[in-house]
């Protein structure tokens, strides 16, 4: 199922389980191996851009998770404009942490409307090795400090956020081997 994104959501994406573990060679064995099909498929679950996607499953296979995740860092700098809005058109925001408070939903929603309106795209932003109970004040303080940015600086910072989700989406993807 192809997630859509959600007007007036900022996109957050699902805390992080906060143990290190690398990627298991088992994992990147899959990779190297799985159909292109079925890699591309699953890199567009770690950032929604065909370009960015493409660019990486092609390129397989790759000796080593770091050389992967070089890939996909240089494959994420190169986006352009319009890839980067494509990519940014798929992120969307998952439940916030349980026993948030409606006014935290509310301030929330406030926040990301004045950044939608200025800016025009979703609000992203990674939140790995984050303590999941300071996630949302977290998110709440980067959106309010982004809000002063000018366009330019924004989409900078924008696409930096991008390819840190996707370089983390991609080793949780190899640490359960989700091929």
């Amino acid at each position: 199922m192809t997630p859509t994104h959600l007007p007036g959501r900022v996109a957050i994406p699902s805390l992080p389980e906060q143990t290190r573990t690398p990627p298991s060679p088992n994992g990147l064995e899959c990779f190297n191996a799985a159909p292109a099909d079925e890699v591309r498929r699953t890199l567009l679950t770690c950032l929604r851009s065909p370009r960015w996607a493409d660019r990486i499953a092609v390129h397989r296979p790759y000796p080593d998770v770091d050389s992967l995740l070089a890939a996909s860092d240089e494959a994420a700098y190169d986006l352009t404009p319009p890839d980067l809005a494509e990519a940014l058109a798929g992120e969307t925001l998952p439940v916030l942490p349980e026993g948030a408070y409606g006014a935290a939903h509310t301030a929330l929603n406030a926040a990301n409307a004045a950044y939608e309106a200025k800016f025009g795209h979703a609000f992203v932003i990674c939140l790995d090795g984050l303590p999941p109970e300071e996630a949302l004040d977290h998110v709440l303080q980067a959106i309010r400090s982004r809000l002063a940015n000018d366009p330019d600086e924004e989409r900078v910072l924008t696409a930096d956020e991008l390819r840190r989700l996707a370089r983390g989406r991609l080793v949780r993807c190899l640490k359960g081997a989700g091929l």
